[in-house]
């Protein structure tokens, strides 16, 4: 959308840094034509393992399932790996680069029977959160994910922005835009509120029982 227009307003809401991809010049002063919300998605990976971690007590080893955007090889070979050795647990990434990758990284998790699936954001696991889900569900397999979407679908935990305000959010970018204030001059927001869900009848037919205090 930013190589077809320098002129016409953008607003996103992104996963990965803007300015690392050099979308905008900074959070403060973005420059060019586009503005909006960066939700931090990636950061917040260490966190998301500290609450599977303290809800599954038996977990050791996790499988992370990964697009090879920049993005999420950054998540999954720095801050996965950082948080993982603080936790004392083990993770093993698994690329996917096209949706014939799923039935072939399923097969393998059924031999090696990871305790726990994590399920980074991006390519193409946002248009596969069914058919992950539909997996873990039948592989008795506890799973975080970093998209809200996925427990909807059938999967066991959520960690991350509240997605719901990141849109009213974007909503006010758009209304300040139509009110002539230019995107170059509208810093792009980090979030300020987080949601931690998790989705009971999914730990019911995996068999697995939330504390209370998680």
């Amino acid at each position: 959308a930013q190589k077809a227009t320098k002129t016409i307003p953008i607003v996103m809401s992104l996963n990965a840094d803007p300015v690392e991809t050099k979308l905008i010049d900074s959070l403060a002063r973005p420059g060019g034509n586009l503005t909006g919300l960066t939700t931090l998605s990636r950061e917040l990976g260490g966190k998301r393992l500290e609450l599977i971690k303290e809800a599954i007590a038996k977990l050791s080893r996790v499988a992370v399932l990964y697009s090879p955007v920049p993005q999420s090889v950054v998540e999954v070979k720095e801050i996965l790996q950082v948080a993982a050795r603080a936790l004392g647990l083990k993770i093993r990434p698994w690329e996917i680069r096209s949706a014939d990758d799923f039935d072939k990284t399923f097969a393998a998790l059924n031999k090696e029977r990871p305790d726990g699936l994590y399920v980074t954001s991006g390519g193409g696991m946002n248009a596969n959160h069914k058919r992950i889900a539909n997996f873990a569900l039948k592989s008795r397999l506890p799973s975080m994910h970093s998209n809200r979407e996925a427990v909807d679908a059938g999967g066991l935990m959520y960690y991350g922005a509240d997605q719901a305000d990141g849109y009213q959010r974007v909503a006010y970018y758009v209304d300040r835009i139509l009110k002539g204030a230019k995107p170059a001059d509208l810093p792009v927001e980090q979030p300020m509120k987080f949601e931690f869900v998790v989705n009971l009848k999914t730990a019911k037919q995996i068999g697995v029982t939330i504390a209370p205090e998680v």
